[in-house]
Parts: structure tokens; sequence; C-alpha cells
């Protein structure tokens, strides 16, 4: 691994802020459709199943009264029951990721001064980077 080569700032280390993102290695999440870009979410699905077997009839079952989701009922030719999902409702899959830690520290890298805040969300993340962005360009304008 190459040394990295960095410029001391001119500035004290209390006159800077460190925006990182986080995200623990060994920790995943149950996470909603619409968050990992889900398909059937987004598009709808069809779910086929066959009613002439124990498996199918339980299947069945489950959608018609206890699933919860909004769905058309359709025969299919090959004798199997097809079940038309509408969109924007969670599908039947368990989606899982990795959490994100979004936080802003006081200090650089020559010195941890310590969380400032975290945000719950990464847009609010972006929008506290890019306020502290345009305050910082304000100040060089100003000289």
């Amino acid at each position: 691994m190459r040394p990295l080569n960095r410029i001391t700032p001119s500035a004290p280390v209390t006159a800077f802020q460190t925006y990182r993102i986080i995200s623990p290695p060994d920790r995943s999440v149950r996470s909603a459709c619409e968050e990992v870009g889900c398909a059937a979410w987004l598009h709808g699905w069809e779910t086929k199943v066959d009613e002439h077997t124990p498996l199918g009839q339980a299947q069945a079952a489950y959608i018609r009264q206890q699933s919860g989701r909004t769905f058309r009922e359709l025969r299919a030719v090959e004798g199997l029951t097809v079940f038309r999902f509408t969109s924007r409702q969670r599908c039947f899959a368990e989606h899982r990721t990795r959490p994100e830690i979004y936080s802003v520290r006081g200090g650089d890298w020559r010195q941890d001064l310590g969380v400032l805040r975290h945000h719950q969300r990464g847009a609010d993340w972006v929008e506290d980077f890019a306020t502290h962005q345009d305050r910082l360009a304000d100040q060089q304008r100003k000289g």
C-alpha cells in the first residue's frame, strides 16, 4: 500500500469538519422493497400456484386470506391460478442490506474532535454537506 501524501492544512484542526459514511461489515438489516429498488415493488409481479397440490392450496389460501396485498386472480390454461399483484406494495421476498452510518465529525485527518451529529437518512447527510460547502464558498467569495 502506498503511503498517503497529505499537505498539511494552513487552518487549525478545529476549523474542519469530516463527513463520513460508515457501513459496519458484520451487520445486515431487513430493508423495505422501495429502499433496495425491488423490481416486483416497482412494476408488480405474478405468482402462479397449482391448487391441485396441498402446497398450492396452502399458498393460495395465504395469498387470499392473510397476505394483505392487492391482487387480481386469474385462471391459467395449464390449470394454475395466477395472482397478479399491483405495484408499490411489499413483495414476498425478505430484502437485507448493510446499514450505513452518516456522521459529521469535528476535525480532520490530524485529529478527531468527536461526533458533531449523526443523520438518520442519507438525503439529510447530503443536504448538510451541500449547505456546508455553500457556506465555505460564500466565505471564500467574501475573502
